[in-house]
């Protein structure tokens, strides 16, 4: 698969600005062609049209990884057969998740008194609403709608551990939860936690290596989460899930 840069310049001033509005027809028209050749336009899309969170103050980081995951949800989006592939899916939908995951890892920093803002996947979870909002979601039960895109961020977030991550790194990770290791996460846990639990969870140096996560705690955090929730939903660690708030631990 060959990689692509979508680059759209307008000069529209107007709201709503008709340059704009053909330059994303023009651009939404050239990713279908792509993507109907088999390469890869979705990530270089959000990076160059999402909108960058201006603060003062902050510092804002995304790992590769977690945009790779953004893209995924459309991706996912555009062939589940629970949303409406009629009313279609457009790349803003990336674009939208993509500034939602940076406002709530922003948030979360923010209660936490932290500077640097690094999405986590318990940022996602606010993926699931501005999604809701930007498709149709198709089920015969009403309610259902929030488990359809739950169940989309999950197989994204699946997808791209199996493509980032060597499944043979993780031995180690897992014989230590089958000691006995329990690792409370979420967005009430601060950065600095997860930078004290790194040098205590066997196995996970290496593997945020791998991710090229950094060295600072917001980033620790990040990688730390992406793979507990990876060992999970390939099922080698139990998760029990309250509110924002997740438990990881040994299967049996």
């Amino acid at each position: 698969m060959e990689r692509r840069s979508l680059v759209v310049v307008t000069a529209g001033l107007g709201q709503p600005s008709s340059t704009r509005l053909l330059a994303d027809r023009l651009a939404a028209a050239t990713e279908r062609h792509l993507r109907g050749a088999g390469d890869d336009v979705e990530v270089e899309v959000i990076e160059q049209e999402a909108r960058p969170l201006a603060a003062e103050g902050l510092v804002v980081s995304v790992p590769p990884f977690m945009t790779e995951i953004v893209a995924e949800v459309s991706q996912l989006a555009r062939r589940s057969p629970h949303i409406n592939q009629r009313s279609g899916v457009s790349a803003r939908l990336s674009i939208s998740n993509y500034e939602t995951l940076v406002a709530n890892a922003t948030r979360r920093a923010l209660l936490h008194g932290e500077r640097e803002v690094v999405p986590r996947v318990s940022d996602l979870d606010a993926l699931a609403a501005s999604t809701g909002g930007k498709v149709e979601i198709e089920t015969l039960d009403d309610g259902r709608d929030n488990q359809v895109l739950e169940r989309v961020v999950k197989a994204a977030v699946l997808e791209v551990f199996r493509a980032r991550v060597r499944p043979e790194k993780l031995g180690p990770i897992v014989a230590s939860f089958e000691e006995g290791f329990v690792v409370h996460a979420g967005e009430d846990v601060s950065s600095a936690d997860y930078r004290d639990l790194m040098a205590k969870l066997e196995g996970v140096g290496p593997v945020l290596a791998d991710l090229a996560v950094g060295e600072s705690p917001a980033g620790i955090a990040s990688g730390i989460e992406f793979v507990l929730e990876g060992l999970h939903l390939t099922k080698r660690l139990n998760k029990d899930a309250v509110g924002s708030r997740a438990t990881y631990r040994a299967r049996g």
